[in-house]
C-alpha cells in the first residue's frame, strides 16, 4: 500500500499539471461514471492529500476523495492519451497530460464540507504544515497497544505505513511490542521530529530513504527498485548496525520486522 509520502507527491503532480483549469473527467470502466459527469468540464482547482488519502477541489464545490488501498494506481502520460488499457476507473485529460486511476479502493464524489468528515478519522499527517503532533502523542501515551502497532493506526498518525513503521522504530531503538503507556514524550518527540524529515525525503525524491549513509552498504534492497532498508522485509538476514539476526512475526493483520538486539 503507498504510503503518504506519496499521496502527498501525487497531490504536487496533479496540481502542477491539471490545477487552474477545465479538465475532462471519465470512467472508462463505468464504476465512476456518474462522479465523472458530476466533475467533467469543471475548473480542476485545487488537489491535497492527508496522510493516505487524495482530494481533487474542483469549482463548484465539488471533490473527488480518492484512496488507492492495496491495489490502486495512477499512471501519467502526455495528451493525447491512447484507449484505455485495463480497468480505467477514472481518466483525467488536461490541456498537455492525462493520467488514468486503476484498482482504488475509493474513489467518489463528495461536497467539500465532507472532507471534514474523513479527516476527522484520522491523526495528524507528518507532512502537512498543520500537524500537531501533541494530538498523535495524547493516544499514545494513554494506550496499551504495542508502538508498532499505534504507529499503523491511521487515526493516531496518517500516513504511516508498514517501511516507515518498521525503520522509525529500528532508527530509534525501541522495541515494536513496547506498549505506548512505555514510551516517554521525549522519545516520541524524537520519532515524529525524524519522520517528518523522512517523509519529506520521499516526496522531494519519489522514493523512500531511511538508512544512514554510514549504514548505507553491504547487502541490497529487498527487492529491484526498492528501498534500502535496516529491517523491513530482511528477516533471517544479518542487521546492518549490529549483525543480529533480523526477525519478523504478524502484528494485527500486518507483517513486523526488527532487531532483537538493536531494538530492546
Amino acid at each position: 500500500m503507498p504510503e503518504g509520502h506519496t499521496l502527498h507527491r501525487l497531490a504536487r503532480l496533479h496540481q502542477k499539471r491539471f490545477g487552474r483549469a477545465p479538465v475532462v473527467v471519465s470512467s472508462p470502466q463505468g464504476r465512476f461514471a456518474d462522479g465523472a459527469a458530476a466533475v467533467n468540464g469543471q475548473l480542476f482547482k485545487q488537489a491535497d492529500a492527508w496522510g493516505k488519502h487524495l482530494f481533487h477541489h474542483y469549482d463548484g464545490g465539488r471533490v473527488v476523495h480518492i484512496h488507492l488501498g492495496l491495489y490502486g494506481t495512477f499512471t501519467e502520460a502526455p495528451v493525447p492519451l491512447g484507449l484505455p488499457v485495463g480497468q480505467v476507473r477514472m481518466r483525467i485529460v488536461g490541456a498537455e497530460y492525462g493520467t488514468d486511476l486503476r484498482g482504488p479502493t475509493v474513489c467518489e464524489v463528495i461536497a467539500e464540507p465532507e472532507i471534514a468528515d474523513v479527516v476527522a478519522r484520522l491523526g495528524p499527517d507528518p507532512l502537512r504544515k498543520d500537524a500537531d503532533p501533541a494530538s498523535a502523542w495524547a493516544r499514545i501515551s494513554k494506550s496499551r497497544r504495542s508502538i508498532g502497532a499505534l504507529l499503523m493506526d491511521q487515526s493516531v498518525i496518517a500516513g504511516v505505513g508498514n517501511v516507515y513503521r518498521s525503520e522509525l522504530l529500528f532508527r530509534h531503538h525501541i522495541n515494536p511490542y513496547r506498549p505506548g503507556t512505555h514510551m516517554a514524550q521525549a522519545e516520541f518527540s524524537d520519532m515524529w521530529t525524524d519522520l517528518v524529515e523522512l517523509m519529506k525525503v520521499g516526496v522531494r525524491r519519489g522514493k523512500i530513504v531511511v538508512v544512514r549513509p554510514e549504514h548505507d552498504h553491504g547487502a541490497p534492497s529487498y527487492g529491484p527498485g526498492r528501498p534500502r532498508t535496516y529491517v523491513y522485509r530482511r528477516a533471517g538476514e544479518a542487521c546492518r548496525v549490529c549483525g543480529a539476526g533480523v526477525r519478523t512475526a504478524e502484528l494485527e493483520g500486518r507483517n513486523l520486522f526488527w532487531c532483537p538486539d538493536c531494538q530492546v
